[in-house]
């Protein structure tokens, strides 16, 4: 059995160390797979070839269920595939649609292997305990398919987030990424100002440009960072790393 870690983010700039090394703080034997995946560029050559190379009884282990898939409908199709192939799949961030918890649910499906004699209440009994073995499977899928539901929606939420600040910070007359020539800015939130970063930037933890940051940051009126302090504390973060 081989242990894989998936790691993907979205441009080149982005920090892959992360996901790294959750992965490997529960899994220090993990064989990284590393990719850089755009949503406007759907190839993932990367998990392509990992997809051909696992055998049955290999795992999978994703930071979150984000890195396996933003696309609701497409992770579940994807997860219910290895799932059948013998696909052990691990997240880190979500272990309530591990597979190993998924075939739990399996597991505690009721059996009926004790026959009246009556072929009639036999067949009745089967029935009953057929149905209600499909409504625990359904159950168990839902909670997967509602994983891949909010992971897809968190990323929408966030850009329309990003979109209204900009927004607010336009109609506010704010400078957009920097601030007006002559303005010396003094900024004392350094400490919430860097958890943003760490949230919502691509080199972090997060899915957005370094533009788009500074414009949350900018537009929730009770920050504010000027385009050099924001990449000295960029800096100063992937170095503490």
């Amino acid at each position: 059995m081989k242990v894989w870690g998936y790691c993907r983010v979205s441009t080149e700039r982005q920090n892959l160390r992360r996901q790294e090394r959750n992965i490997r703080a529960r899994f220090a034997e993990a064989l990284m797979v590393r990719e850089i995946y755009s949503g406007t560029n759907l190839a993932r050559p990367e998990f392509e070839k990992l997809l051909k190379q696992i055998r049955p009884g290999d795992m999978i282990v994703f930071d979150s269920v984000s890195r396996m898939s933003r696309n609701a409908a497409e992770g579940f199709a994807l997860y219910e595939d290895l799932y059948k192939r013998g696909v052990e799949l691990v997240f880190l961030k979500e272990p309530h649609i591990n597979t190993a918890t998924y075939r739990k649910e399996l597991e505690r499906q009721i059996s009926f292997d004790v026959e009246i004699g009556d072929a009639a209440t036999d067949e009745l009994m089967k029935g009953i305990l057929d149905s209600l073995n499909r409504y625990i499977l359904s159950l168990a899928k839902k909670q997967i398919e509602l994983a891949f539901e909010q992971s897809e929606k968190e990323v929408r939420d966030l850009r329309q987030r990003t979109r209204e600040g900009i927004e607010t910070a336009r109609r506010a007359g704010k400078q957009i990424g920097g601030h007006k020539p002559g303005v010396k800015v003094v900024h004392k939130k350094e400490a919430p100002v860097k958890e943003l970063i760490k949230k919502h930037s691509q080199d972090f933890a997060g899915n957005l440009k370094d533009a788009e940051v500074m414009a949350l940051i900018n537009g929730t009126g009770k920050l504010h960072v000027a385009r050099m302090t924001y990449y000295k504390y960029k800096r100063e973060l992937k170095e503490a790393v």
